[in-house]
């Protein structure tokens, strides 16, 4: 089993980490700073707990005033880089929001964040500040570095898993929307994905929103058209008729003229055990006529710890078929518990959707596993 990722903060890590502070700062106490990092429950803590432990313990054994012990991070950043380095900009948040250190503040969030992320650590300050904080994202979605861009729109993403939520966003989008109109024909696919990201964010609590804006970008740029495709996807998972009509998913033009004239989904057992796997086998028929785009998907009426069922559907295919085209296919699928979703006994409806409508179904009975 691979290690948690919190054990990046081990020992050995805040020794290194202590000797590069001591070495542009030589009455740091390495040793001192790792007895009381580690100090308990430290083994309890999580990844995020322990940056901040980290974070906190940094700051009273400098004893410092900020400016300074922000220089003494500036010193060694070129020698901090990845993941376990979030400390720095937590630093940042922690030890920086005074009004009195704003600017100081910002630059070294604009300067830690190509080493390793300050998505996190301009959330505070954007709770603190909206307005003032969106005009400092606005100023990066527009510098050289492709890292200081992608955080103009990272950071104030209103779901940033991870993240504080941004419960203004999710409220009302329309300060953000400017750095996404900035960010919307990006050079760096890096950023792109994070816009991509951001509108997705935004279609959970305003599908509208994010309609408005795919209708005026899509077209204007291949790179943009990637962002609107990819930013639209939960809106397409649950078939919004504006999206699917707008990327060209074949409707079904009445109940007496069907998209698909036949469907089936089977499985090899009706009978299984927790960890255990299925495999599933699909065909339909796409009705005669012109091509036509279709997007098919299987879908799991999941059953809850309270008994009700709730459906998630898994991608199998999307593409433009000829009329009267016979699709048909196989998926594997594992019934194993998982970090993200977790199985209960019952009766699981098994459907095949074509563009969001179920065509097809069937039943499995999950039992306890052994």
């Amino acid at each position: 089993m691979a290690e948690p990722l919190k054990a990046m903060y081990n020992e050995q890590f805040l020794h290194d980490f202590g000797e590069k502070i001591r070495s542009v700062h030589s009455v740091f106490d390495t040793d001192a700073f790792v007895i009381s990092a580690m100090a308990e429950p430290w083994d309890a803590l999580e990844l995020k707990a322990r940056m901040r432990r980290i974070t906190e313990t940094l700051g009273s054994h400098l004893q410092l005033p900020y400016e300074e012990a922000l220089a003494i991070l500036f010193a060694i950043t070129e020698d901090c880089v990845g993941f376990p380095y979030l400390i720095f900009p937590d630093f940042v948040e922690v030890f920086g929001q005074g009004a009195e250190h704003w600017e100081l503040s910002m630059q070294a969030l604009e300067r830690f964040t190509p080493k390793s992320s300050a998505e996190f650590a301009v959330r505070p300050f954007l709770l603190r500040e909206p307005e003032r904080m969106m005009e400092q994202m606005l100023a990066w979605s527009k510098h050289p570095d492709e890292h200081v861009r992608r955080l103009a729109s990272e950071g104030c993403r209103p779901r940033l898993p991870w993240g504080q939520a941004l419960p203004m966003f999710k409220l009302d989008p329309a300060p953000v929307l400017p750095v996404l109109e900035q960010l919307k024909a990006d050079s760096s696919l890096y950023v792109r994905k994070s816009v991509a990201n951001h509108l997705n964010d935004i279609a959970k609590d305003h599908p509208e929103v994010v309609l408005e804006t795919a209708r005026r970008w899509i077209g204007t740029d291949p790179l943009t058209d990637w962002i609107v495709r990819h930013g639209c996807r939960s809106l397409i998972r649950k078939a919004n008729p504006e999206i699917m009509a707008l990327f060209g998913y074949a409707e079904q033009a009445d109940e007496a003229t069907p998209l698909i004239t036949s469907a089936s989904i089977t499985i090899d057992s009706t009978l299984l055990r927790i960890g255990e796997n299925s495999e599933l086998q699909y065909k339909l028929q796409v009705c005669e006529g012109t091509p036509a785009r279709v997007r098919i998907e299987y879908g799991i009426y999941f059953v809850k710890a309270t008994g009700r069922t709730s459906r998630k559907s898994f991608l199998l295919s999307d593409k433009t078929v000829p009329g009267g085209t016979i699709l048909s296919g196989k998926r594997t699928h594992r019934w194993a518990n998982l970090t993200t979703r977790r199985h209960y006994p019952g009766e699981h409806r098994i459907v095949l959707l074509v563009n969001g409508r179920e065509v097809a179904d069937t039943l499995l009975k999950l039992e306890g596993d052994q």
